[in-house]
């Protein structure tokens, strides 16, 4: 690998440093807003940026703000406190990734980064903040929780592709020499593709599961409500995407067939998306060239094993919030070793 010459390597290294904060911080973030929605918080401020019209919710309630701004609402300084505090992170990553952007414009004739990915990175954040605010005042409506949630990976992962760059740019990672044509690797490469889109479908399952408040839906394993198949389930209202304005959707709004049928449905994607990594990281290790392609394989065996056994311990366990909110965590960094993945077999 060619030594990155001195006018790339300060920013090169500054963007490198940027970039795994904003992973970090964007892992927060996405746990803060599986724990916020959890615990019903996500209306725990009416109003949005700021809470009661106020930085902090304790600053609302000292200035009587409380009843002013929205009289008749239900003033939880908790629920308030975990919304603000997921608002205070969400922020932050905002912030990083403005001066990644602005990074990459003031160096773009050296190019340590590509200005439409910083461009792509910082719409993508914008995005959130706008589906954030919709969240809101759209009343925690399932499809938006769901895009805000899309929104929140689709960031953590482009963070993370930057990051897996410059560690491949600064000589981090230096590939091992193989000789294993490319040619044999083309299944490999095109199985992590696919099984890394099964599984961010999967994920959609997951939060549509979660902001329809079905995950209780069926309380045993491996059957569902003690049957392989039950016979209870509505899909004809399971998925119904848009059902107008006005209306507040915290706890739920769907009866329960249409929850079985839901839960039911993330149960069968589980099962679809486990063979789909399982098949791309066994060609992988067939295949591979290399010690890093060979580690991604395992790590995403390994991230998919997490989140598996935290899955099933959820079940067994009644629901707990730490492990339905690490359920969400789980989900993600399972995204990020199928990423490794893809991304080792390309630089294979």
């Amino acid at each position: 690998m060619q030594p990155t010459s001195p006018s790339v390597a300060a920013p090169a290294a500054l963007l490198r440093r940027l970039a795994l904060a904003g992973v970090l911080l964007c892992l927060i973030v996405v746990v803060l807003g599986a724990w916020v929605r959890l615990t019903d918080a996500g209306l725990g401020c009416p109003d949005w940026p700021g809470c009661y019209g106020h930085v902090t919710p304790d600053a609302a309630e000292r200035k009587g703000s409380v009843d002013n701004y929205s009289p008749g609402w239900d003033f939880d300084s908790g629920k308030a406190w975990r919304e603000m505090i997921h608002r205070y992170a969400a922020t932050s990553l905002g912030l990083i990734i403005v001066v990644i952007a602005a990074i990459a414009i003031a160096y773009r004739r050296v190019r340590p980064v590509s200005v439409p990915f910083a461009l792509t990175l910082l719409a993508t954040v914008v995005g959130q903040g706008i589906l954030g605010a919709f969240t809101v005042w759209w009343l925690v409506k399932p499809l938006v929780v769901v895009l805000h949630l899309i929104g929140g990976l689709t960031t953590l992962s482009l963070l993370f592709w930057l990051w897996l760059t410059m560690r491949r740019r600064s000589g981090i990672v230096v590939p091992q020499p193989g000789a294993t044509a490319t040619r044999a690797l083309d299944g490999a490469r095109r199985a992590a593709v696919v099984a890394t889109a099964v599984l961010g479908f999967q994920i959609i399952l997951g939060g549509w599961t979660s902001t329809n408040y079905a995950a209780v839906s069926c309380p045993d394993l491996p059957q569902c409500q003690g049957q392989w198949w039950p016979a209870n389930m509505d899909f004809s209202e399971a998925f119904v995407l848009w059902r107008g304005l006005d209306i507040n959707y915290t706890g739920g709004v769907l009866e329960h067939p249409s929850r079985v049928a839901i839960h039911f449905t993330h149960r069968l994607g589980a099962i679809v998306a486990s063979l789909a990594v399982l098949f791309a990281a066994w060609l992988a290790l067939r295949n591979a060239p290399t010690a890093l392609v060979r580690n991604g394989a395992l790590w995403a065996v390994g991230g998919l094993t997490l989140q598996l056994l935290i899955g099933v311990l959820m079940v067994l366990e009644a629901f707990p919030l730490s492990l339905a909110t690490g359920h969400n965590g789980g989900a993600a960094l399972l995204l990020m070793s199928m990423l490794v993945l893809n991304r080792r077999l390309r630089e294979a």
